[in-house]
C-alpha cells in the first residue's frame, strides 16, 4: 500500500508461497480469512480483494453467497475472486445481485489443474480462444466488476481487454491489459520453488534473507553478538 499498489488480492496462492502446499486445492475459508484479517489490518485505502478458495462456490450457489459474505463480514474485505466462466455466471450474477462485487478469473484457473492437466498456457487454439471470449462476456453480463486473464497468449489478452467494458488485469496475458497482478513473493525473490515465465524478478531478497540469518549465526558461534551495543548497562552485584 505504501509503495502505492490500489488492489491487494489476497491469493490463494498463499497455499504455495506460505502454507508450503503443492497446489491451492488443500486451501481453506479458515486459511483465506486468517491471512485476509492480517491484510485488512495492514491497510487502510488500498481494495482489498480475495480469492474464494477451492470447493467454496462450486458445488452450490448459496454456498458461494455463504462464503462471500463471510470474507466481507468476518474478514473486511471489499470483494471476492472466483475461478471460471459461463459455468458460474449465474453464482457470478447472484451475488453481485445480493450486493458482493465479485472479480472474475479466466485463463489458467489454478483451482482447476487437476481438470487441465498442469499449469499450462490456455487459449492457444481457436475454439478454446473462442471459450475464453465467451466467458469473458458472460462474466461481464453477469456483473463481474474486473476479469483476472492468466497465461493465455499476448494477443488474446488484447482481444479481451478491446471488448470489455470493464478492467482486464493480467497475469501472463501481456501489456495490452488494463492492469496487471503478480505474486508479490516471486517479483521479490523469496519463493525459489519455481521462478513462473510472466514474473520478473525485482531483487532477490531470498539470497539477502540467507546471507543476513548467516552473518548473526556466524557472529553469535564467535561472541561478536550480542556487543555492548546491543546489551543493557548493569552491575554485577544486581543480586547481591
Amino acid at each position: 500500500e505504501e509503495a502505492g499498489v490500489p488492489i491487494i488480492l489476497v491469493g490463494d496462492s498463499l497455499g504455495h508461497v506460505i502454507l508450503g502446499y503443492d497446489s491451492t486445492i488443500p486451501v481453506t475459508m479458515a486459511d483465506m480469512i486468517h491471512h485476509t484479517k492480517a491484510v485488512v489490518r495492514g491497510t487502510k485505502k488500498s481494495h482489498i480483494v480475495v480469492d474464494l478458495p477451492f470447493m467454496s462456490y462450486q458445488a452450490r450457489i448459496d454456498d458461494a453467497l455463504y462464503n462471500a459474505g463471510r470474507i466481507l463480514k468476518e474478514a473486511g474485505a471489499q470483494s471476492v475472486k472466483i475461478e471460471g466462466g459461463q459455468k458460474i455466471a449465474n453464482t457470478v450474477s447472484r451475488m453481485v445481485e445480493m450486493g458482493i462485487p465479485v472479480m472474475g478469473h479466466i485463463g489458467l484457473t489454478p483451482q482447476s489443474v487437476n481438470q487441465l492437466g498442469g499449469y499450462r498456457v490456455q487459449g492457444k487454439t481457436p475454439d478454446s480462444a473462442s471459450g475464453l471470449i465467451e466467458d469473458a462476456r458472460s462474466l461481464e453480463n453477469a456483473g463481474a466488476y474486473a476479469l483476472v486473464l492468466e497465461s493465455i497468449p499476448a494477443p488474446l489478452g488484447k482481444i479481451i481487454t478491446e471488448q470489455m467494458t470493464i478492467p482486464t488485469i493480467g497475469i501472463g496475458a501481456g501489456v495490452h491489459c488494463d492492469g496487471q497482478v503478480q505474486v508479490f513473493h516471486d517479483l521479490l525473490g523469496l519463493f525459489t520453488d519455481f521462478t513462473p515465465r510472466h514474473t520478473r524478478q525485482y531483487t532477490k531478497l531470498n539470497e539477502i534473507i540467507k546471507t543476513a540469518v548467516s552473518s548473526y549465526m556466524n557472529e553469535v558461534k564467535t561472541g561478536d553478538f550480542p556487543s555492548e551495543r546491543e546489551s543493557f548497562e548493569g552491575t554485577e552485584d544486581i543480586l547481591k
